[in-house]
């Protein structure tokens, strides 16, 4: 029966062509040292054998798949926040969206993930990809717009004015009072990162107050490296009366450790965010933190990378979005303790 026929494979057509696998992998992926005579036979082979149902055939035909690459080093909340958006932006759009995730979080095989990824779909696969918080400048054949960009870079971008929200959320806690006040950073190949310990230490000057080094910890955005900084920061014999984390994924885990200690939040301690994701509203009394609108970053990336792949586009190359403060219940004026 013809619905049971097995697919057809690189193989099949290399059989058909009279070439070998190889040699029908560099034409189907566009590589260099192919004639032009073997890329005919080849090509001719796909459309006999049917070999153009597949993405990457139909790429060869038409040099256009219609469909649009998501890369991102892991799949999390703010990750599914930003899909939200791009998923709105392309609803009727014509086009379609692989998502491609990290599978090693945070290992050693993490170093270059976007590059890789972007090789592997770019131009065969998907005719433009957006990244999502690249740890490097990318490069591709392809239109590329990045999430939160790496610090320096020249890519198309969509990200939040970082800057300004660090600056709102540390004078929230400033005209609350407190003065001794930690931070926990993210990764600082981030731009995002960058302007949030800026914004940080630019707060704390337009206070008259000079930043103690010893008060701010290098976090990289993943949850978990919170954890011993946080524990470091509350231990000391002069602990800070507020922390504010880069993200709301380390924030969280400031609460976690504070709860472990016996510190009682708002009152021990007070604690602020970045980024609003849904479980930030969820938290024991909510986590006050800084909305960067996910949903819209999504959004907008994935409608500058249609016009980029249509050739529309004509808007500003960077997009930067506002940030709104959300004062939830970790917050409140500091309380003196035993040793304070």
């Amino acid at each position: 029966m013809a619905g049971d026929r097995a697919p057809i494979t690189m193989s099949d057509v290399a059989r058909a062509a009279g070439v070998s696998t190889a040699t029908v992998s560099r034409v189907v992926n566009g590589h260099y040292g192919v004639s032009a005579n073997t890329t005919a036979q080849v090509r001719a082979a796909i459309e006999r054998l049917g070999y153009e149902s597949s993405l990457v055939a139909t790429s060869l035909r038409r040099s256009r798949t219609n469909v649009l690459g998501l890369v991102t080093h892991s799949f999390q909340s703010y990750t599914a926040e930003v899909l939200k958006g791009v998923m709105q932006a392309l609803s009727r759009s014509g086009f379609d969206l692989i998502i491609y995730a990290n599978s090693d979080l945070y290992g050693t095989y993490s170093q270059g993930w976007e590059q890789r990824h972007l090789n592997r779909l770019s131009g065969t696969l998907t005719d433009g990809c957006i990244v999502v918080t690249p740890w490097e400048d990318v490069q591709s054949r392809t239109p590329v717009v990045a999430i939160d960009p790496a610090r320096d870079s020249t890519t198309p971008s969509v990200t939040a004015d970082n800057l300004t929200g660090a600056v709102t959320a540390v004078e929230h806690l400033l005209h609350l009072g407190h003065r001794r006040i930690g931070f926990i950073a993210g990764r600082s190949s981030l731009a995002a990162a960058w302007f949030r310990e800026e914004g940080y230490r630019t707060a704390l000057a337009g206070a008259g107050i000079a930043v103690d080094p010893t008060l701010v910890g290098r976090g990289d955005f993943n949850p978990e490296s919170a954890a011993p900084l946080a524990r470091d920061l509350l231990e000391r014999d002069d602990p800070p009366t507020a922390i504010f984390a880069a993200s709301d994924g380390m924030a969280l885990k400031v609460l976690e450790v504070a709860r472990k200690l016996g510190l009682a939040v708002p009152d021990d301690l007070s604690v602020v965010g970045f980024d609003n994701i849904p479980e930030s509203a969820l938290a024991e009394s909510g986590l006050t933190t800084v909305d960067q609108s996910i949903h819209q970053l999504g959004y907008e990336a994935a409608r500058m990378l249609k016009s980029l792949v249509t050739g529309d586009w004509d808007g500003p190359r960077q997009i930067v979005l506002p940030t709104t403060l959300v004062v939830r219940g970790t917050t409140a004026a500091p309380r003196s303790r035993p040793g304070r």
